[in-house]
């Protein structure tokens, strides 16, 4: 596979200057026995992951069009991190991040299993320049994943929903968890939202049962069924909100109404093309809006469970996603402004999420807090929570934010991303590094950056580049320096490129298919709309 050119002297000493605390990252310990941590009254754990949510999918978060009490309740208690990010913006690499609490170049899984990449890509007939990276096609047994830890450290392990971070060998039940359910190595729901699932982990309900609230009752009833004296770690990880993008009738109905009531129900061009692809600006998709209140709703069946079998008050509870929202593909679901782009790009509206961490007796509890956070690290904050030990074999990327929890802070340092490929959504192979207000993107084609302050610039619209000179030399050698020493591998130039044929695709995109989705769009706000007579089948064909 291609490697990273070597820096010289120069490079790596203005490297180390900059940032000699980045290698300092990982929890290990001083002595070759693990670290005996402070004896703590065993919690349990409830991990909730949506699949696709966006940072602006959720009123809490300031959306207007929908419905979320139940995580807008959990937020308002627990610690709202108000600049958390995904580790990738496409699924299974952010995935095995926050499983194996490593950055996407250390566990090898750079882009969604299953996607093409080598000379293999250029079948999809994009005439790209590159071909993508090679990538790893499942989460090694090598690693320790964070259900392996709690299982070794007495912990009951349960597992329900999407996983695909590998197939036989390398599913839930080979990475510590003790029960599966539906998890295996799809990334979307086969059979869709609603029963027959198709899913050889899940046994079909009644016709037109619900998938996500299925997922949900599983986890309730293995929290119901729980004896006091042996802790838990669920893991309940939604096949919602991805494509396809599927609602019933009523709540079809419920959020065509709120449309119009609110002015969005007129035929208007809610795409703007970006680059690449059109990217939705408004949030108007009565569709999307059912399968966000469903999602919702599933989260309450779960959290009401705990609270009537009295463990709220003993668990731990995180709720995040695995990339930005569905703006730009997969349905085009939903629009993420003020951030720009969505899930598979490289801007903010693709790695942003909510972050929200409730840890019962933490001092933050109720609080936002403003340090920029990854999926790495929610790993090693679980374990210091409830007092499990690292080892020393088993160097983690992510740090503790238990610090963050209590109300004290954290060492400043820079985060990471890579994504040598290129996005069903228009993004572009690309490697980024936030330090601060500024972020970077190396952009691998034509080896161009950009560089943009966050706290001013939101939407990334001026590039500072230039401008900025001094940091942008910076902040490519701490990028440069940390792809070396990660191993990062990259695209290679596709000796088939034509760029007259890759311009041709991209102003037909622009040109006839986003009027043709806007049309589509508009038909869902229809009072007569009614899809293949199948509330259920409803999907986006762009």
């Amino acid at each position: 596979m291609p490697r990273y050119k070597i820096l010289n002297v120069k490079q790596l000493c203005l490297y180390a200057v900059i940032s000699s605390s980045l290698f300092s990252c990982s929890i290990s310990e001083p002595t070759k026995n693990t670290v005996q941590a402070e004896p703590i009254q065993p919690k349990n754990v409830l991990f909730v992951l949506v699949d696709d949510l966006g940072i602006k999918d959720l009123s809490i978060e300031g959306s207007n069009y929908y419905e979320t009490p139940n995580i807008d309740a959990l937020a308002s208690k627990s610690v709202r991190f108000t600049q958390g990010y995904a580790a990738s913006q496409v699924c299974s690499p952010s995935r095995a991040s926050i499983i194996t609490g490593k950055y996407v170049t250390n566990h090898g899984v750079t882009t969604w299993i299953g996607d093409k990449a080598g000379p293999e890509w250029r079948a999809r007939n994009r005439n790209d320049s590159h071909d993508p990276a090679l990538y790893q096609h499942f989460v090694s047994t090598d690693e320790v994943t964070i259900a392996e830890k709690f299982r070794k450290s007495g912990y009951d392990t349960f597992f329900a929903g999407k996983w695909h971070l590998g197939g036989e060998g390398s599913s839930p039940e080979d990475h510590g968890f003790n029960i599966n359910v539906g998890g295996w190595d799809s990334g979307s729901p086969k059979g869709g939202y609603f029963s027959p699932y198709q899913n050889p982990k899940l046994e079909d309900g009644p016709v037109g049962e619900s998938l996500t609230l299925r997922l949900a009752e599983e986890t309730a009833a293995y929290i119901g069924r729980r004896k006091a004296d042996k802790p838990f770690f669920a893991y309940l990880s939604f096949y919602a909100v991805h494509a396809p993008i599927q609602t019933s009738k009523t709540l079809w109905q419920k959020y065509r109404d709120k449309a119009e009531a609110q002015g969005l129900a007129e035929k208007h061009q809610r795409f703007k093309f970006d680059r690449r692809r059109a990217v939705r600006q408004i949030q108007d998709n009565p569709i999307f809006a059912g399968l966000v209140e469903s999602m919702d709703t599933a989260v309450g069946i779960v959290l009401d469970k705990l609270k009537a079998t009295g463990l709220d008050n003993n668990t731990i509870v995180v709720f995040t996603s695995d990339n930005g929202g569905l703006s730009s593909g997969d349905g085009y679901g939903t629009a993420s402004l003020p951030y720009r782009g969505g899930k598979g790009r490289q801007f903010e509206g693709g790695i942003r999420v909510p972050y929200y961490i409730y840890a019962p007796g933490m001092a933050a509890n109720g609080s936002d807090v403003a340090t920029p956070v990854s999926g790495i690290d929610l790993y090693p904050t679980l374990l210091d929570l409830v007092g499990i030990a690292t080892s020393v074999e088993h160097q983690l990327d992510g740090v503790s934010l238990k610090p963050l929890l209590a109300g004290e802070k954290i060492a400043e340092r820079p985060l990471f991303w890579h994504f040598p490929h290129y996005g069903n959504q228009g993004g572009e192979p690309s490697s980024m590094i936030r330090q601060g207000d500024w972020k970077l993107i190396y952009y691998h084609e034509d080896q161009r950056v950009e560089l943009y302050n966050l706290a001013k610039d939101i939407g990334e619209q001026s590039d500072l580049a230039k401008k900025q000179q001094l940091i942008t030399t910076q902040l490519k050698a701490q990028l440069d320096a940390w792809l070396l020493a990660t191993n990062a591998q990259f695209p290679t130039p596709n000796p088939e490129y034509d760029p007259t044929k890759r311009q041709a695709l991209l102003e037909r995109l622009e040109r006839e298919v986003m009027p043709k989705m806007n049309k589509q769009h508009d038909q869902y706000l229809n009072n007569d709309y009614n899809p293949n007579n199948r509330w259920w089948g409803s999907e986006d064909q762009y």
